[in-house]
């Protein structure tokens, strides 16, 4: 009789991915505390779904070493304590040597085999030396690896424009490209201060609604752009894609039209109309992150 194979879906703690493994231990279920071997190493996880009989990836699975039994979460939660007193040992010694560098945390795996040290710079850094002071005080593999703002404002967390916890340290896993055309599609104020998170990068939130606004603006003219509506040229100088209204100005005077009279009646180029003005004209330039 053939073995009776599970996957589970697992959580560290220290991301908010999810990986999957495999199990012959029925027992295994949801919420439930295990050990894996990753790339990493050995390490301690949290089981976030109940078992399941068809993987969702399409890579190599490995399977659970076991389920985490009382040793392995008194071990985890001493790692813990540890990493705490490592994360500022390892940022003296940084300073002595005058690296610039900034440590975010520290993390053992299980069973103490290695420690990683995150941190931030601002410039590439030679850690060679780091390296030799660590190894000698901590008598096991060292990794040290530089992450940039973005990460950082997710490990750190806090609380975003919103008011609510940053997205990023709540349940985002992997960062997306965000543009400032993304701000323009939503006809948003570009105010790169007010459109910046606490990274100081342009707010991941940008991304949600961007595909919604895209299709809503499909086929219109741009802002700043000219229409030729009853008659009369216009400058299209606000639109509100929601509630489906524009602004429409001239010298004589101004009306508002819906969005549906404009596209009905209007007489306009999509494509040759031009939407910069001294606002779009100061970041011009701004790379997508």
């Amino acid at each position: 009789m053939s073995e009776i194979i599970k996957y589970l879906s697992v959580r560290f703690q220290t991301t908010n991915k999810t990986y999957t493994f495999y199990t012959n231990d029925l027992s295994i279920k949801k919420d439930d505390a295990v050990v894996v071997e990753t790339q990493r190493g050995v390490e301690y996880a949290k089981v976030i779904t109940e078992p399941f009989d068809h993987p969702n990836v399409d890579f190599e699975i490995k399977p659970i070493i076991r389920k985490a039994n009382q040793n392995d979460e008194e071990q985890f939660l001493q790692n813990q304590r540890d990493c705490l007193a490592a994360k500022d040992i390892c940022q003296e010694e940084a300073d002595n040597l005058n690296l610039g560098m900034n440590i975010l945390s520290a993390e053992y795996t299980l069973d103490r085999t290695k420690i990683t040290f995150i941190y931030v710079a601002d410039d590439r850094v030679d850690f060679r030396e780091l390296l030799k002071v660590l190894a000698s005080i901590f008598r096991c593999r060292i990794d040290l690896r530089q992450v940039g703002t973005r990460d950082k404002a997710k490990m750190v967390s806090g609380i975003g424009q919103c008011g609510r916890q940053l997205c990023c340290a709540k349940y985002i896993s992997d960062f997306d490209r965000i543009s400032i055309n993304m701000a323009k599609n939503q006809l948003l104020a570009l105010n790169i201060q007010k459109l910046s998170g606490q990274c100081g990068n342009l707010m991941c939130c940008l991304k949600y609604e961007d595909e919604a606004y895209k299709d809503l603006r499909k086929d219109l003219p741009k802002i700043n752009s000219f229409v030729e509506y009853d008659g009369e040229k216009y400058r299209i100088t606000s639109m509100n894609v929601i509630a489906r209204t524009c602004k429409l100005e001239n010298h004589e005077h101004a009306i508002f039209i819906t969005l549906d009279d404009l596209v009905k009646y209007g007489k306009y180029q999509i494509g040759n109309n031009k939407e910069e003005d001294i606002e779009d004209k100061e970041i011009n330039n701004l790379e997508e992150i």
